[in-house]
């Protein structure tokens, strides 16, 4: 019987695999949008990133600095299984009926446009993922430390706002350079950032909430690290109380 602490986990790194694969596959497509009298260029790809911000927030509060990595690096391993799949899918010809001038189905060409153009996107995210999730769990945990395991909303908003600002600029520079303007790339970069930022602050009630709803609906603990830096191994009930009453307070 699986316990509730491992099912949470394995949900949670179910739905951060999705978001992140789904997000590499449609991140081709450009969208814009005005906000504050402001155009942002945009990619469809931002939509479920906003998730993967919350998740990896839960990650590194509930299961710690090596739980968040494994994650990391099992989401990377995926990104390469799903760009090898696409391009043997690329590589494998189309059967005759598809190339008739009456099919309505998927053609060569619109298979080609819309998955093997997103090879790019997912190498660039590739590219960009791994620093910005490891540079993401380092400073969570960095500023849990020095805040003493206070201050949740410090800790979520503050490793995402360094960790966004490596990956939006990896991500753009290899999935755009030399089919965008280096002005437009810019533009791009600033505009993405800009509102990652806003979603970052926006999702700081929502942290707090799903901090609530596995601490006390779920009843798992959070990683509690001691004067060194180190997770303990498990959070007594004392520990739980304490930051149950930490919580409160911020």
């Amino acid at each position: 019987m699986l316990t509730p602490r491992v099912r949470l986990f394995v949900i949670l790194a179910a739905v951060f695999m999705t978001c992140l694969l789904v997000g590499d596959i449609i991140g081709g497509k450009l969208i814009q949008t005005r906000l504050f009298g402001q155009t942002f260029t945009l990619t469809v790809g931002m939509l479920p990133f906003p998730v993967t911000f919350l998740l990896t927030d839960v990650l590194n509060e509930f299961y710690g600095k090596r739980a968040a990595r494994f994650v990391t690096l099992t989401g990377f391993g995926m990104a390469v299984l799903a760009y090898a799949f696409i391009f043997i899918a690329g590589a494998i010809p189309i059967a005759p009926l598809a190339r008739q001038a009456d099919w309505s189905g998927v053609t060569e060409a619109s298979f080609a446009n819309v998955f093997l153009g997103s090879q790019r996107m997912i190498f660039a995210s590739m590219c960009a993922y791994m620093v910005a999730q490891f540079v993401d769990i380092g400073v969570f945990h960095l500023l849990k430390r020095i805040t003493h395991n206070k201050l949740l909303w410090l800790r979520a908003t503050g490793s995402t706002v360094l960790s966004q600002l490596i990956d939006t600029v990896v991500i753009t520079f290899v999935a755009w350079i030399g089919i965008m303007s280096s002005e437009q790339i810019v533009n791009m970069i600033l505009s993405s950032y800009s509102l990652k930022i806003l979603i970052a602050v926006g999702l700081t009630p929502l942290v707090y909430l799903a901090h609530s709803l596995v601490q006390r609906g779920l009843g798992i603990a959070p990683v509690v690290l001691d004067a060194s830096g180190e997770p303990l191994l498990e959070a007594s009930p004392a520990a739980l109380s304490s930051q149950s009453r930490s919580a409160q307070a911020e």
